[in-house]
């Protein structure tokens, strides 16, 4: 991995670790509606504004509905997982779930016939589907309708974001992805933003909390997955997407040393069977043959 690539690497570890605790900020100002629209709204007109300035087109039209399906599932139902969860459930299980979106991309591919799940890729089902249910049967806190629904939430997010990410690959390959991502963050947040009538702001923002939104919108939304697509290019889809790991163990220290977070033994034993899991269906391991990206 060259310098730029390692760097590119630990930034998108770190924003999206991080994210978890700008997020909590951002829900409770804006509500979890607020902060799923108007993140993705702020997100997909950077990049308009980006792609502009460097002088590229963005042509939605043509793509108008398998954007409106990716921004439907990839952005707004995997925000929407990730906003209603992570106060209920706190950034590390939160950030563990999403580790399992591979998990249930492999199950969809398969099933699309898109993906060939070999001995390797069923024991990482498993383990993972095993890993799942400690973190929901074991937590340090008792289990409540509200950490329940938080768990709901955010299964509801990683399988949202398993379904968009196997659409893309079925309608979308070799579409310029600045034009994918950012045409699914408009769509994502055109479309949740009639739910602000049900679920309204709560109260009028601060400066503060629209410096978060920004921050959430513009640079760990949109700046990051320009970076992704770029380390995607340069080091392949595999390797780029094996950050998601490194992005839990940030996210599992955030919660400790910023927010007092406690896991259950047989939790941190359950995030640790998801993500080997996760590796064995990445084909991620030592002295394993990485799986071939779609």
């Amino acid at each position: 991995m060259q310098p730029r690539d390692f760097a590119a690497y630990l930034f998108l570890a770190i924003a999206w670790g991080f994210s978890f605790l700008v997020l909590l900020k951002v829900v409770h100002a804006f509500g979890w509606v607020g902060a799923v629209s108007l993140r993705a709204l702020i997100a997909g007109s950077t990049l308009a504004i980006l792609a502009a300035l460097l002088g590229r087109t963005l042509r939605l039209r043509p793509l108008l509905k398998p954007l409106l399906v990716i921004g439907a599932t990839t952005v707004a139902g995997q925000l929407i997982g990730m906003s209603y969860a992570t106060p209920r459930i706190g950034t590390a299980m939160a950030a563990i779930f999403v580790a399992t979106i591979p998990l249930f991309s492999m199950i969809i591919g398969r099933v699309w016939g898109l993906e060939k799940i070999t001995l390797q890729g069923l024991a990482g089902l498993l383990l993972g589907f095993v890993g799942i249910a400690m973190l929901v049967g074991f937590p340090a806190q008792p289990v409540s309708d509200v950490f329940i629904h938080g768990c709901i939430a955010s299964l509801f997010g990683a399988l949202s974001a398993a379904f968009g990410s196997n659409y893309a690959s079925l309608h979308l390959r070799g579409q310029d992805p600045w034009t994918v991502t950012g045409g699914a963050f408009l769509a994502g947040g055109l479309l949740t933003l009639p739910l602000l009538w049900v679920v309204p702001v709560p109260s009028v923002p601060q400066a503060s909390d629209w410096l978060y939104l920004m921050i959430s919108g513009a640079v760990m939304s949109a700046t990051t997955y320009v970076l992704y697509f770029g380390l995607v290019a340069r080091i392949g889809a595999t390797r780029a997407l094996s950050v998601e790991f490194v992005v839990t163990l940030v996210a599992v220290l955030v919660g400790a040393l910023f927010l007092d977070e406690a896991l259950s033994l047989l939790q941190l034993a359950g995030g640790a069977v998801v993500l080997v899991g996760c590796l064995l269906v990445l084909g991620l391991l030592p002295g394993r043959k990485p799986r071939l990206p779609n």
